[in-house]
């Protein structure tokens, strides 16, 4: 028998390159964990945090997992924003430990590990809906994709050209980098010479701000170029001068801009009770961290045991009715969340949103019928 508390563990990036998204990462999980606990913990326990920082470092990741599932025991496992950072947390929690895994970032999706569930977009939800909408909404037709070099962006990338050329457009660059690449004057010069009409950017931090720099010292913009990167938010427009990302479009499932009650007020109370740069963000997984959060606690309320079998089962069509961005609900046998999203252009330094999609399903992990 364990101990009187249940035990979560979260792991995010705290420090390095991401710490300014793992940074609200972790404050969500406080603020919703104490939540939770004020109100009487669950099934009659207190929920007790553990809290690990992972740096923006893969093997530190792969670390603190092991030390969470071996040394703390914890109930439940959370966090990773880069890819790479999922996969390093899978082995020790996942693969060695049978441990049940919540992931809260907007990524390429194809993860269907039946202990893994995902709680935020994929590519049906972003990809999908966002080129068809700027294709017809701009008139363009010509796309050049600037890469980091690791999983998501390889995957997004196959998704965004299957999505242009179905919709009579071409790809007519795509590059990948190291993730501190910081010169990309080879790089702009294609762009520019290529023509490309929108850039649609899966480069991350570090090389990202380099790179919108100088993306915007060649005039890009100035003759009518487009730039798209669907995991922009309020965090990341704080991280670059105003002028190198005006116009960017983004899909996520939700902005601040979202005027429903229920995301005003909460993002209200992580203001107040987290007053700095590291905002209650989407594309800083934050929207993702406390809908896994508030979704895992409603399957324990269902399942009314601790025991993850009853938990996996309960948690497979779990729904909250209120959360950022508006309700939520995992899509029985997929581990994904059908949820709403939006499409948002950033304008001085703030993101307006342009489109309401509605309800978007992840159409992820769905066996295929021949």
């Amino acid at each position: 028998m364990k101990g009187s508390s249940i035990k979560v563990g979260v792991i995010t990036d705290q420090t390095g390159p991401l710490s300014f998204m793992g940074i609200a990462n972790a404050n969500v999980a406080r603020m919703v964990i104490d939540d939770i606990n004020a109100k009487g913990g669950l099934l009659g326990r207190q929920i007790e945090l553990f809290l690990e920082d992972s740096e923006t470092t893969d093997s530190v990741a792969e670390a603190k997992a092991t030390k969470l599932v071996q040394q703390d025991q914890v109930d439940v496992v959370f966090g990773g924003i880069y890819s790479s950072t999922r996969q390093a947390i899978k082995g020790p929690a996942v693969v060695q430990g049978k441990k049940l895994y919540i992931y809260p970032e907007q990524y390429e999706g194809q993860e269907c590990d039946p202990l893994i569930f995902c709680t935020g977009p994929v590519p049906a939800q972003q990809v999908e809906p966002l080129i068809p909408w700027l294709m017809q909404e701009t008139g363009a037709k010509t796309f050049y994709l600037p890469s980091g070099d690791y999983i998501w962006p390889h995957t997004m990338n196959r998704k965004v050209r299957q999505v242009v050329t179905a919709n009579g457009g071409e790809i007519v660059g795509e590059e990948y980098f190291p993730l501190d690449h910081a010169d990309y004057g080879g790089t702009i010069d294609k762009i520019m010479s290529s023509g490309a009409q929108v850039v649609f950017n899966t480069i991350v931090p570090p090389g990202l701000t380099p790179f919108l720099e100088q993306l915007h010292d060649s005039g890009f913009a100035k003759r009518g170029g487009r730039i798209v990167c669907t995991y922009f938010d309020e965090n990341f427009l704080n991280l670059v001068p105003v002028a190198h990302v005006e116009g960017l479009y983004s899909c996520l499932d939700y902005y601040h801009n979202v005027s429903d009650s229920f995301s005003k007020n909460l993002v209200g109370q992580y203001d107040t009770l987290y007053p700095g740069c590291a905002k209650f963000t989407a594309g800083s997984a934050c929207s993702g961290m406390y809908r896994g959060l508030r979704l895992w606690e409603a399957a324990l309320k269902e399942a009314g045991s601790l025991k993850q079998d009853d938990v996996i089962k309960a948690l497979d069509h779990a729904r909250i009715a209120e959360g950022p961005g508006g309700p939520a609900e995992m899509v029985p046998g997929q581990h994904h969340v059908r949820m709403n999203m939006y499409l948002a252009q950033a304008h001085n330094g703030n993101f307006r949103i342009v489109k309401s999609l509605g309800v978007i399903d992840p159409k992820e992990c769905v066996q295929s019928v021949e």
